[in-house]
């Protein structure tokens, strides 16, 4: 991912191998990380389980959220593909009853089809 696409707040793939290695410790017995998406310094991770934000907060970094999803949990999702003046794509996606979804922007990095198909495979399969 190039420094101007990260400063512009999209985000890009990252291996599954190199994130169920870092995240080890949140992840169970059996889970397994499909594929993740790094946006600046938070990561996006879809596993066979769940959808899990690891959110870096404060100026120094030290401080993590990390907000778990059930598939089960997820209502409802959009994507919105890249044009030809906004280079970006879209995603989002609602949780439950709420009004508001979780929205992230992709660059031309990734494609956006595949996210989709991961989300649609664990949310309605």
């Amino acid at each position: 991912m190039g420094l101007f696409s990260g400063l512009l707040g999209n985000a890009g793939t990252v291996s599954p191998e190199e994130l169920q290695e870092k995240y080890s410790n949140l992840l169970i017995d059996g889970e397994q990380v499909d594929i993740g998406f790094i946006l600046i310094r938070d990561t996006f991770i879809f596993t066979n389980k769940r959808l899990i934000l690891v959110d870096i907060q404060g100026m120094t970094g030290r401080k993590t959220e990390y907000l778990s999803i059930p598939y089960k949990s997820i209502s409802k999702f959009s994507i919105e593909t890249a044009g030809h003046f906004d280079l970006d794509a879209e995603l989002k996606i609602w949780i439950g009853s709420d009004t508001e979804p979780v929205e992230k922007k992709f660059n031309q990095k990734v494609n956006i089809y595949d996210l989709q198909k991961v989300l649609a495979s664990h949310t309605l399969g």
